[in-house]
């Protein structure tokens, strides 16, 4: 199973969005894909429409040991997309792993719970900061995804982000890598958005997907229907982008992996 965690310490990015189109969009191309929440908001699991009632077992859970992994999924109405959900315990759950034994390794620890074959990829959204929850993601995955904002300010947040990765690499996981930078809400009228692409594009080069995810009216809408916006609306422009970056994500997986699932 390939591990990527969803990754930026900045609110507002889409990474969320990202998280559940991705996911669906990997579902969609035969991918068996596991979807982890690892935000307290909880939104990739309300924008997945998974009632708070269906919530048994949670991502909190896994993290202190309540659980394994595949007593916390919940099948979605996505064929070939599970989910282990998120809920309101997991907004404290910063301060309990402080005195936990292997405080940043916990969620590896469950992820390795896994029965065998069970998902081809998963995918982690993590909350908008860089305490031990995303730690905690970067140590059980190989790679990061970084959704980026086409905004000035996104620039400085990125930076920090890649000099995470690095001290995370450097004390915990050397097998941690970035899979890629995707350019969010991406607005081909404003000369700003085509400055930060270009400067992102020369700063990283190919470690930039081609494909950018615009701003796009359905994918605002979707969350409030729980479900992806590949369902809510697979023909507006943001579906059709999610689904082209899938694409690339694909071609960029290790090919020992792929066959491995």
């Amino acid at each position: 199973m390939m591990n990527i965690a969803i990754a930026n310490q900045k609110g507002g990015v889409g990474k969320t969005t990202t998280a559940i189109n991705v996911a669906t969009a990997l579902a969609a191309t035969g991918h068996r894909t596991l979807l982890i929440d690892l935000d307290p908001q909880g939104n990739a699991s309300t924008g997945l429409g998974i009632d708070q009632k269906a919530r048994v077992y949670s991502s909190y859970d896994l993290l202190v040991g309540n659980c394994a992994l595949d007593e916390a999924v919940i099948h979605t109405q996505v064929p070939l997309l599970d989910i282990v959900a998120s809920t309101q315990d997991l907004s404290g759950a910063e301060i309990e792993l402080v005195d936990l034994e292997e405080r940043t390794h916990r969620l590896a620890r469950a992820m390795r719970t896994a029965p065998a074959r069970r998902w081809d990829v998963c995918l982690i959204d993590c909350p908008p900061s860089l305490g031990l929850l995303t730690i905690n993601a970067m140590v059980a995955v190989s790679a990061v995804l970084v959704p980026l904002q086409c905004e000035f300010f996104a620039l400085e947040g990125l930076s920090q982000l890649l000099q995470t990765v690095e001290r995370i690499r450097a004390r915990f996981n050397p097998d941690l890598s970035i899979l890629g930078v995707a350019l969010t809400m991406y607005d081909r009228r404003n000369r700003l958005t085509e400055q930060v692409a270009e400067d992102v594009r020369s700063c990283l080069g190919d470690l930039v997907f081609e494909t950018v995810i615009p701003r796009n009216v359905r994918l605002s809408e979707a969350p409030s229907h729980g479900m992806p916006a590949l369902i809510y609306d697979m023909r507006c422009a943001g579906s059709e982008a999610y689904m082209q970056l899938a694409r690339e994500l694909i071609a960029r997986l290790p090919p020992v992996r792929e066959e491995a699932a």
